[in-house]
Parts: C-alpha cells; sequence; structure tokens
C-alpha cells in the first residue's frame, strides 16, 4: 500500500493542536522534527539516544510529518487539514509559516524508518521510557521501565509535556492515590501513576483511538486491572473524588474544565496541567487561582509550562 507524507512546516505552539488535526483526519503516524533535538545534548543522566540526520529538519520551526493513505479522498482530506489549521489562529496560536508539502511513501518504508526517533529515554529519577521493540535493562534496581508502542497514532511520550508531567506526578503521587488523566492519548500518564503507586487511575479521552490505545499500552506494561479507560469528552458527567488529576493538552482546553476538576478532587488533592506555552502560562494560572486553587510550583522546559495546583478549602 502507498501512502502521502503530508509535512506542515509550523512552530513549537502548534504542535499539539496540529497533531490533534492530523489525527482527527485519519492520519497514520505523526513526527515531530524539531532543530532543537540536534542540538540538546543527549548523552547526558537522561541516557537518551538518537539517530539523526540535520538535513531533514528546518532552520526554524518544526516539521510535523503524518501519513494519509492514498486513495480517492486525499485530496479532500488535505484540503480539510488545510482548512482547520488556517482556523487555529482564530485561537490565537501562531502557526508560522503553515506550508504544506506532499510525498509519496511505501507503508513497508514508513513503518521502519519513523522507529529511528524513538529510543529509550530515562525521563524522570525513577522512570524510563523504551519503545517495546528495544532491548532495555534497567541501571538500577529503582528504575522504573515503562514500555510504551505509540502504534500509528501518538507520540512516544519524550515531548517535554509529557516529561514534565510524568516529573511532576513523580513528585507527588502518594501510594494508593486515585488519579484521573484527562486526554489520556497514549496512556503514558495513566500508566507512570499506576507504575509509581496509583492505586487505580480513570483515563479519558474523546478519541476512539486514544483509548484503544490506551488499552494496549496498560496491558503491555501489566497495570491494565488498576486503569479504566473509557471515551469521554474532558470530565464531562464524570463524578468522582480522587487525589489526583493529571492532564497534558492545551491550555485552551485545560481552562474549559477546571471547576469540573476542583469538583472531582478530594480536600488537598493536586490537579497537574502541561501541554502549556509561555504564552499562555498566566492564563492558566489565573483560571486556577479565580476557581479556588492554590499554585504549588510552576516548571518549565523549553518553551513549555506545566502547572501543579492543589485543592485548599478556605
Amino acid at each position: 500500500m502507498k501512502w502521502s507524507e503530508i509535512c506542515v512546516h509550523t512552530t513549537n505552539e502548534a504542535i499539539e493542536p496540529i497533531s490533534n488535526i492530523l489525527h482527527e483526519t485519519g492520519a497514520s503516524g505523526v513526527v515531530i522534527e524539531d532543530p532543537l533535538d540536534l542540538i540538546t545534548e543527549r548523552e547526558d543522566n537522561f541516557g537518551e539516544i538518537y539517530e539523526l540526520n540535520k538535513d531533514e529538519y528546518p532552520e526554524e520551526g518544526v516539521y510535523i510529518k503524518a501519513y494519509l493513505p492514498i486513495n480517492s479522498f486525499l485530496g479532500e482530506t488535505v484540503d480539510e487539514i488545510k482548512q482547520a489549521i488556517n482556523n487555529l489562529l482564530l485561537y490565537d496560536i501562531d502557526i508560522g509559516r503553515n506550508t504544506i508539502t506532499l510525498s509519496e511513501i511505501n507503508e513497508e518504508e514508513w513503518a521502519t524508518a519513523w522507529k529511528k526517533y524513538y529510543k529509550p529515554v530515562k525521563i524522570s529519577k525513577k522512570i524510563t521510557i523504551t519503545p517495546t521493540w528495544e532491548d532495555y535493562t534497567p541501571k538500577s534496581p529503582d528504575e522504573i521501565v515503562l514500555e510504551l508502542d505509540p502504534g500509528m497514532a501518538f507520540g512516544t511520550g519524550t515531548h517535554p509535556t509529557t516529561v514534565l508531567s510524568i516529573q511532576g506526578i513523580e513528585r507527588y503521587i502518594k501510594n494508593n492515590d486515585e488519579v484521573i488523566d484527562v486526554g489520556c492519548g497514549s496512556g503514558v500518564l495513566s500508566i507512570a501513576s499506576t507504575l509509581l503507586g496509583a492505586k487505580e487511575v480513570y483515563a479519558y479521552d474523546l478519541d476512539e483511538i486514544a483509548v484503544k490505545s490506551t488499552k494496549l499500552n496498560a496491558k503491555l506494561n501489566k497495570v491494565d486491572k488498576k486503569i479504566i479507560t473509557k471515551q469521554n469528552n474532558l470530565l464531562d458527567h464524570v463524578s468522582k473524588q480522587a487525589d489526583l488529576i493529571v492532564s497534558n493538552i492545551l491550555a485552551e482546553i485545560i481552562v474549559r474544565f477546571i471547576k469540573e476538576a476542583w469538583d472531582n478532587l478530594k480536600e488537598e488533592g493536586l490537579f497537574i496541567t502541561s501541554g502549556i506555552i509561555q504564552a499562555k502560562k498566566d492564563l492558566v494560572k489565573d483560571q486556577l487561582q479565580q476557581n479556588g486553587f492554590t499554585i504549588i510550583e510552576v516548571n518549565e522546559m523549553e518553551d513549555w509550562v506545566s502547572i501543579v495546583a492543589k485543592k485548599v478549602l478556605k
């Protein structure tokens, strides 16, 4: 089978929304080519190894590449993608150059080529994320190995927003905590929470593919009995009392369910948010505080921000 590789030249700010647009229009597989990866020190205590070619990267901005089956609907699908990306301007999201190109690629070439971007990486003091096809031996007895198969729809779990989320979970989670993961994607935050001691995790995502991906990855890590995964829009119609709520999605989405997050947290419960660009940091902080949350800490990595807030009854 032949596929069309669609390449969008855009900004770091637009990575998450454009990736979502590509997923929703049927793209199979997404690769992010960020020139920052070429200059970031990798041979350090994070233990990450990359096989990257600088000629494949833009001088500024990022390339988002995805794969669409070549069929009679391809032209219409590409037009839908272009329109949806342009609509991001309505939400004040900088889409940069927004140049879009198409090229043909064989399925066999794609299925093996994209794996070069994904190697084991130690993203926190305890957790190392490794793809299922890599043999990896823990370097210490305390190291927790989280296996992930991103399949054809989700990332590798090493994006700064995910790293910030897992580092926050590791710092604050307690044994037997009950956790809610809003927008679970590949399930990486749900799995990390369980491996770090959570008694039970409720994982929600509106995307059916995300629900399937979370269930698959939970089984790979032998924690599927502790993760209840359901298709749901944010926290709509959810009524639980969790110790911890985690969410790694866009700032514009986070502010839409802050009240519901408050309602679904126990007293002294924590809300760990990520996926926030620098320009939207104050927006999320202000909304959290207006809804009663106390900001515990703000962490940053590259252009991304994670905020930890506590439910404190006054």
